[in-house]
């Protein structure tokens, strides 16, 4: 597999394509395409950690996705913590679309203060921050960034109050019936109290990344290619695509980079791919 092969892999993984049908389009063997999604996963993961600091955002907000691996948590039965159910949760900048912060891992408080932890060294100075209802937010939030944070809910009204406590739903929510903003924390701007970016963030990972398209056969099969994917998602999301808000890449935005990207460049190092 040569240099060109590899960006041409990257290239449809990011447009949605699946590890079956990439290799059918591109001649080349499963395990090949699951390497190229390692390494190229791995070193955006690096350059995002790197890159993505001391952001400025107009105000931030986050929200978890619901995933699984290997099986749903009701069929794991040993009870595995890297299988069954898994969330994305991720942080965006309202302004810019930038996603500042993702981790990927269990809906627990731990795993709330772990992404919490990672969005303040992110976003050094104070600013606002909108979360939806759940729970442990309440608490991790102070714990973690304290005073340095304007910090609300928006907790939505569901028909079916069970939507708003599991992730894993057949098709979607059922009617959203009403809202309420909870203040948690000094004094933010009502008027960005919105969950509505991360939402339709979720949603651009949804129809970009196939691990997530629910009721199909591209669940992830183990966690580790999960972690690469969402790594290449996040990279692909801030530095390549165009976003239609502000015709500029979330990176460009937000002042992180001049230009728009490409996996070449990604890919590309000092001792060649």
């Amino acid at each position: 597999m040569d240099f060109k092969q590899a960006c041409q892999v990257l290239n449809l993984l990011s447009e949605g394509c699946g590890i079956r049908a990439t290799s059918r389009l591109t001649g080349l063997h499963q395990q090949t395409v699951l390497n190229v999604l390692a390494r190229a996963g791995s070193k955006a993961a690096r350059f995002l950690d790197a890159t993505v600091r001391n952001i400025k955002p107009e105000s931030v907000q986050a929200d978890e996705t619901w995933c699984f691996v290997g099986c749903k948590e009701a069929n794991n039965d040993c009870h595995d913590p890297f299988r069954g159910d898994q969330f994305l949760f991720l942080a965006i900048d309202s302004g810019s679309k930038l996603i500042i912060s993702h981790v990927l891992g269990r809906r627990s408080p731990i795993q709330t203060e772990t992404f919490l932890k990672d969005l303040r060294s992110r976003v050094p100075e104070h600013f606002q921050l909108t979360t939806d209802g759940y729970e442990p937010y309440k608490t991790c939030a102070p714990r973690t960034i304290g005073k340095a944070v304007d910090f609300a809910q928006l907790v939505k009204i569901y028909a079916n109050p069970k939507d708003s406590i599991s992730g894993e739903r057949r098709y979607s929510a059922t009617q959203c019936i009403g809202s309420r903003v909870v203040i948690r924390r000094g004094n933010p701007d009502t008027a960005k109290i919105s969950t509505s970016y991360v939402e339709r963030a979720n949603l651009t990972n949804r129809l970009f990344n196939r691990r997530f398209t629910r009721l199909t056969l591209g669940f992830s099969k183990k966690i580790e290619y999960l972690r690469h994917s969402v790594d290449l998602f996040v990279f692909a999301y801030n530095f390549i695509k165009l976003h239609k808000k502000h015709g500029k890449t979330p990176a460009m935005a937000a002042e992180l980079t001049s230009h728009v990207w490409t996996f070449e460049e990604l890919l590309r190092d000092d001792n060649g791919y």
